[in-house]
């Protein structure tokens, strides 16, 4: 019988870090042993997105996400299959998707703002991390991202934030703040909290290696 791996949810309000935060933590682990499966490739496209009052695309919803294709694709990791899907474009017409592929590892990480949300995702979780960084650090970050990566005007981010962004965060997300096995403060960095957490997946590491070497010789 095949060693469960060690599942790892991610979860933090938007513009809090958590992709800085996945790049360094995978740098400080061993080649192939971690996999990340990331929310964000799983958006509905913009057709079956709904609208605010104003007519405009609300992304923030939990709805927003194909969540029925994020959770079994969660569950081919763990049966040992390769996931392969489109990276998502955020709706910039200068943005070129690209093809990705995720293959399953030890250690798997669920990374997102509904990780926790989702029910059938966080009943499977081993670890619950929530990087939390206060709001107002949070818009000045993403009207950066916003207008660098994504295209947006400072205005239009504002109006996300306001009436998009907020009300889903304090209604899906910041009422599980307080469930999580580890909160990692990101107003300035994280390195302390990464570093708790990459040791402490580096001992997961080692207990997977013995359970698979008691598997063998059983």
């Amino acid at each position: 019988m095949a060693v469960k791996p060690y599942i790892v949810g991610i979860a933090g309000g938007s513009a809090s870090g958590k992709t800085s935060f996945l790049r360094d933590l995978k740098r400080g682990l061993p080649e192939k042993s971690i996999c990340i499966l990331s929310q964000d490739n799983y958006y509905h496209p913009k057709e079956r997105q709904q609208c605010d009052e104003s007519g405009e695309i609300n992304f923030d919803l939990p709805s927003s996400i194909h969540r029925e294709e994020f959770a079994a694709d969660l569950n081919k990791l763990i049966q040992g299959e390769t996931i392969r899907r489109k990276e998502y474009g955020f709706n910039n017409p200068d943005h070129s998707a690209k093809k990705v592929y995720v293959q399953p590892a030890p250690i798997i990480i669920m990374e997102g703002l509904f990780v926790f949300y989702y029910e059938e995702i966080r009943n499977q979780l081993d670890l619950k991390v929530y990087i939390d960084v206060r709001e107002e650090v949070k818009l000045k970050r993403r009207i950066l991202r916003d207008a660098l990566e994504r295209g947006y005007s400072e205005s239009a981010v504002r109006y996300q934030w306001q009436n998009h962004v907020m009300p889903s965060y304090k209604q899906f997300l910041r009422p599980y703040r307080d469930t999580a096995d580890m909160i990692i403060t990101n107003n300035t960095n994280y390195n302390k909290g990464l570093q708790v957490l990459n040791n402490h997946l580096l001992a997961m590491l080692k207990e997977c290696v013995v359970d698979r070497s008691a598997t063998v010789n059983s």
